[in-house]
């Protein structure tokens, strides 16, 4: 957008909107989300934190037996609408046709979460080639795609903004687990997310990128006990996160508190990557 100033023209666009309260850009009332695994132990706390702030959640599962359960404790713990949907996050016509149906049942759609990942188990070597192609269709296959068919959404009402959960083990190579495959999707999630953010601001979309530490979920439930005091050891706070403790970055991230930020990724590790 051109801007007269005298006889010279910018390129400045102009500033949205800016509530003075920052209570009132963190608040979500009356948007929808969709959370990718968002029946897990990271999504359903996200779920819970945006849904305190107002937001609507379209709760996205693939294998979960309880997602029916907790979506109904989230509408009734703050008055939300929540609706839950199985989706293979690695089928891009399925992930497509969800997020249509969301448009269709909420009405609208303003948030994209690509949460969804699992974890590798074995080094580069050793890892069954089979293995590596599931961990890179979930975890960076299936961000792309759910941030692209949302981004198709967001485009088109010229607003929109997607997180894709990366981890510090796009940053750092974790020890003493082998995990090469797992360590190269997000590491691919954070420069997808950047990448993505140049693309998108043409038209005024947001996209930014969290990584996590260590975090106290039944994915890590059984770990060594061995392989988790490592952990701690190399973690200066000396312990994993409780899952609550990422629920104010991804508020941030989904609400008009952050509207300068795109591109970014915030890493919440306890340290781990500072060393």
């Amino acid at each position: 957008m051109s801007v007269s100033n005298g006889d010279r023209i910018s390129i400045r666009a102009p500033n949205p909107p800016v509530e003075d309260s920052v209570f009132k850009q963190l608040r979500l009332d009356g948007r929808t989300v969709i959370i990718t695994g968002g029946a897990g132990g990271i999504g359903y706390e996200i779920a819970r934190g945006l849904a305190e702030a107002g937001a609507n959640l379209s709760i996205w599962y693939h294998s979960s037996q309880v997602a029916d359960k907790l979506a109904a404790k989230i509408a009734a713990d703050f008055g939300v609408k929540t609706k839950t949907y199985k989706v293979d996050v690695t089928d891009y016509s399925a992930v497509e046709a969800a997020v249509s149906q969301t448009v269709q049942d909420f009405g609208r759609l303003d948030v994209m979460i690509a949460n969804a990942g699992v974890p590798s188990k074995a080094g580069g070597l050793d890892d069954k080639v089979e293995d590596w192609d599931r961990v890179r269709a979930v975890d960076f296959d299936g961000a792309y795609y759910s941030v692209r068919a949302a981004g198709l959404v967001f485009r088109q009402q010229k607003s929109g903004v997607a997180i894709i959960t990366a981890s510090m083990s796009g940053h750092a190579a974790n020890v003493p687990q082998e995990q090469s495959c797992y360590n190269a999707a997000k590491a691919g999630c954070i420069h997808l997310a950047k990448s993505l953010s140049v693309e998108w601001a043409k038209w005024g979309g947001r996209i930014n990128s969290v990584s996590p530490g260590y975090i106290d979920t039944a994915i890590s439930g059984d770990c060594p006990f061995e392989m988790k005091e490592e952990w701690y050891s190399l973690t200066p706070l000396k312990r994993d996160a409780d899952p609550r403790e990422l629920k104010g970055v991804y508020l941030y991230l989904a609400s008009d508190a952050s509207s300068y930020t795109t591109g970014a990724d915030f890493v919440v590790d306890g340290g781990y990557t500072a060393r």
